[in-house]
């Protein structure tokens, strides 16, 4: 099997920027409540559909090399919040692209979704079966937000994110830990309403105690099976759900935070959009440098849990 790896990152954040206060002010909360519950301070809403935030996404992305763009021979999509599902936003992408033929799919699994996509991609990659895979993060929450839901209301944005993965004949590591438990609880929802609305709802205790657990399970398990420790790895890149869950992983795995990476401040939860917008963020800011090894968690709905341990 070949190796993969990172060749190029992408984000978009929408044009309406919304400040802690507004939301405070609307539910009554004393200021710096938000950002003490959740570490986050502000979040982008939009009224985009998501396959316009996909085709804004990708323009940016190769508009300067559009060499770049070149081969890409599967497209994934994960998001939560589709607005329609024939065609769907991977079809989108590849018409923005003008890719006359490639494998187009859109996903499904929870705040986990990104992370299940990146595996799809090394499976096409590694086995030969395309060049490039263009793996893309996108969502529209807020407008299935509940306004009068002060749990939802707080923590989550839109947002898009993507990255850009090719076949290597390098050596690099890669190795995926993905699970699913029940949720017998439906600590975690997203449904149809009546009136034809995708409805949020979130049990933030319980979300946060499966968080908090479900997540180092699976970190120890990637650890042991690659034979690796924390320390050859130089970050850990989460699912950007909450400040105080992030810390408590970190703190559960024995290691201080900075080990983790957290944007989550100026952007909010973007659900499957979160770590890639983390990974764009992070190669601007030149923090990740070839043989670098780290560690892709998602978690969410489902119950969906999965890491990827990658070498850049």
């Amino acid at each position: 099997m070949k190796s993969i790896k990172i060749i190029k990152t992408g984000a978009y954040f929408p044009e309406i920027l919304v400040e802690n206060s507004k939301i405070e002010k609307k539910f009554e909360l004393e200021d710096g409540y938000i950002k003490k519950r959740t570490g986050i301070k502000s979040r982008y809403y939009t009224n985009e559909l998501p396959e316009e935030m996909a085709k804004k996404l990708v323009q940016k992305m190769f508009e300067q090399n559009k060499e770049y763009a070149k081969d890409i021979g599967l497209i994934v999509v994960a998001t939560v919040t589709p607005t329609q599902f024939i065609p769907g936003i991977s079809n989108y992408i590849q018409k923005a692209l003008n890719i006359q033929n490639c494998i187009c799919l859109d996903m499904l699994a929870g705040c986990a979704g990104f992370i299940n996509a990146v595996d799809i991609a090394h499976k096409y990659l590694s086995t030969n079966i395309v060049k490039k895979t263009l793996v893309v993060g996108i969502e529209q929450i807020s407008k299935f937000l509940d306004k009068k839901d002060i749990s939802t209301s707080i923590v989550f944005g839109d947002g898009a994110g993507a990255i850009l993965l090719e076949a290597t004949k390098e050596p690099k590591k890669y190795h995926s830990v993905i699970q699913s438990t029940i949720d017998d609880k439906e600590i975690l929802k997203a449904q149809i309403n009546q009136k034809n609305e995708l409805h949020i709802e979130m049990k933030g205790r319980e979300v946060y105690k499966y968080a908090v657990t479900k997540t180092v399970e699976n970190i120890n398990k990637i650890l042991e099976e690659t034979g690796e420790t924390l320390d050859n790895i130089k970050y850990i890149v989460p699912h950007q759900s909450n400040a105080k869950i992030i810390k408590a992983v970190a703190s559960r795995l024995g290691k201080e935070s900075k080990k983790m990476y957290m944007n989550i401040k100026d952007i909010g939860n973007t659900f499957c959009a979160s770590i890639p917008i983390a990974l764009n963020e992070m190669f601007e800011k030149q923090l990740l440098v070839e043989q670098d090894k780290i560690i892709l968690l998602g978690y969410g709905g489902g119950l969906n849990t999965g890491s990827i341990l990658l070498e850049i």
